[in-house]
């Protein structure tokens, strides 16, 4: 059986994008036996000489994906010293690049795709949580919540809440039904996090009509009727002034992206997030 040939991947981040090249360009050689060795967070030239010599002994083959020039000059020195194989993926395309966009200010920096990754991941994950507390569907796990919205049906809490998950933020969002106590697991949790919403009564009939009307059906119904919205705002105005604590945010007329950024503002100051630092 023919002995298995190595290629070894270093990169000064994860190492993902050399991996998935590497990949794509070893389907064309499916009947050889290759393994593949990822090497993480290359950074010094310790850690390079000792991989490189490693490489020699296994007589393998370096792809690199390494922002620092030295670094890659390093490679390219000692690789040719040792007769190695070494395929630079990153290097030429930098160069180009910098040749178009006429060199940029700042020193390469080495795992920056790694921090966007990281960036998106946690992103996807603050969009599942949310999704998963929407309209009380999950009360459970509530104090993982950045951010907690209260208010009666149509005072945009889904779409806040959706909006500020692709921002970063983990929100889940409790409705708020007269004659019905809130779920207890909404008073054990941070108070600083929950932000209430309150809507006028003309607004809010007008909104609810338009869905009725949407989903056919009639719009006359309790639902929609000033008489019920106001038993409704009543309700919750009372909850609020129990809870003195919860900032209550008027949503009639308001641009969403506006009512956002102010509850990341308020939310943020009281839980001493700098202001930016996620939104």
């Amino acid at each position: 059986m023919q002995d298995a040939l190595t290629v070894y991947i270093l990169s000064d981040g994860t190492g993902e994008t050399a991996s998935a090249m590497v990949r794509a360009g070893l389907v064309q050689f499916r009947e050889k036996n290759i393994q593949i060795v990822r090497c993480k967070n290359v950074r010094t030239e310790g850690q390079l000489e000792s991989l490189i010599e490693e490489i020699f002994q296994k007589q393998g083959c370096l792809v690199h994906t390494m922002v620092s020039p030295e670094m890659r000059e390093k490679i390219h020195e000692k690789t040719s010293e040792k007769g190695l194989i070494a395929v630079d993926l990153l290097g030429p395309l930098l160069e180009s690049l910098d040749t178009y966009v006429g060199g940029h200010e700042n020193a390469p920096e080495a795992g920056l795709l790694r921090t966007v990754d990281e960036r998106y991941f946690k992103r996807i994950e603050a969009i599942e949580f949310t999704v998963k507390h929407d309209d009380g569907k999950m009360v459970t796990g509530l104090e993982k919540a950045d951010i907690i919205l209260v208010g009666i049906s149509r005072t945009s809490k889904t779409p806040l809440s959706i909006f500020l998950s692709h921002k970063g933020w983990k929100v889940a969002n409790v409705p708020l039904v007269l004659g019905a106590a809130p779920p207890n697991e909404l008073f054990q949790v941070d108070q600083r996090k929950i932000v209430a919403l309150t809507i006028d009564h003309d607004s809010l009939s007008r909104i609810r009509k338009k869905r009725l009307e949407k989903f056919g059906q009639d719009p006359g119904g309790e639902y929609a009727s000033l008489t019920h919205i106001q038993k409704e705002i009543d309700f919750a105005v009372d909850l609020f002034k129990k809870n003195k604590r919860w900032p209550v945010f008027d949503v009639t007329d308001r641009a969403l992206e506006e009512t956002a950024a102010e509850i990341v503002r308020v939310v943020a100051a009281r839980m001493d997030i700098p202001y930016g630092a996620i939104l």
